[in-house]
């Protein structure tokens, strides 16, 4: 079966916490404000004792920014709130991603092998903060200053993948373009290539470069991920203009599956590959 999420669809099946000001996010903050208020803290105390500015917990107690696992670990011990704030841990980390990534987020969170093919930017997986940020900065719509900022975050918490354990097996096919386009600059840009050198040394990792020089590409028709859960079948994730498709019929995963093994056929060697990236960066 192959699931569409298109802009219809994402619309249709939008969770009220989706929306800015409703759902979990909101109902996190009026419970957070209620057990402060009763702790007879102000804002700023508050925050401070935690590690974070006043501004930051009206945020959040207004529901205009989601907050991290680790502040609801903190407000909840702070708080002595018992485990009622951090009940809603789960739930509030679902809202922090666009609504169309939910389900392949989750995914990804557990995989046991993730295989990346990317011709736009820099895979989520592999960006730095300064990377991110500038890639969401020039989204269109503009997204507010909140979003951005939750994107950041919670695109990097991502990251946590590579220190699990076991750890999953990670493969990265990435154009060469991608590795020469300055989105936010040329120190951004050597920011997020000397993290793709750090990430591609991990013994989980393995990251490939497609030459510009290369005749043959197998992967003309656009990017994908292929995601293996520790249990159940594998899965295609597929995404473009905000709209995702979840692939799990087993005749178009294996055809997907396919393909992805014959451009990293094509690709650099993991080794040339890291060697590569090193000459790109030494040009800047």
């Amino acid at each position: 079966m192959t699931e569409v999420r298109d802009e219809e669809t994402v619309r249709q099946q939008r969770r009220p916490e989706d929306e800015p000001g409703t759902g979990v996010v909101t109902a996190f903050g009026r419970q957070l404000k209620l057990l402060r208020t009763r702790a007879g803290l102000e804002r700023a105390e508050f925050g401070k004792r935690l590690g974070y500015s006043a501004d930051t917990v009206a945020s959040i107690e207004q529901g205009r920014r989601i907050p991290q696992a680790s502040f609801i670990d903190k407000a909840d011990e702070a708080l002595g709130a018992g485990g009622v704030l951090t009940a809603l841990k789960e739930e509030v980390a679902k809202a922090q991603y666009p609504s169309f990534f939910r389900d392949a987020a989750r995914l990804e969170s557990d995989a046991h092998e993730l295989f990346l093919y990317a011709v736009q930017a820099v895979p989520g997986l592999l960006q730095t903060e300064e990377y991110t940020r500038a890639l969401l900065a020039m989204r269109r719509p503009l997204l507010d200053e909140d979003t951005i900022e939750q994107r950041v975050s919670a695109r990097l918490s991502r990251q946590e993948t590579f220190a699990r354990w076991p750890a999953p097996l990670v493969s990265f096919v990435i154009e060469e373009a991608v590795l020469r386009k300055p989105f936010g600059g040329r120190d951004v840009l050597r920011g997020v290539l000397e993290n793709i050198l750090l990430i591609g040394h991990r013994r989980n990792v393995e990251i490939q470069v497609m030459s510009n020089d290369q005749e043959d590409n197998a992967g003309v028709d656009g990017p994908f991920t292929l995601i293996t859960p520790k249990k159940g079948e594998q899965i295609a994730y597929l995404e473009v203009q905000g709209r995702s498709i979840l692939v799990t019929d087993r005749n178009e995963v294996r055809s997907i599956s396919a393909r992805y093994g014959i451009i990293r056929s094509q690709a650099l060697t993991p080794r040339e590959s890291l060697g590569f990236v090193e000459k790109v960066l030494g040009e800047l």
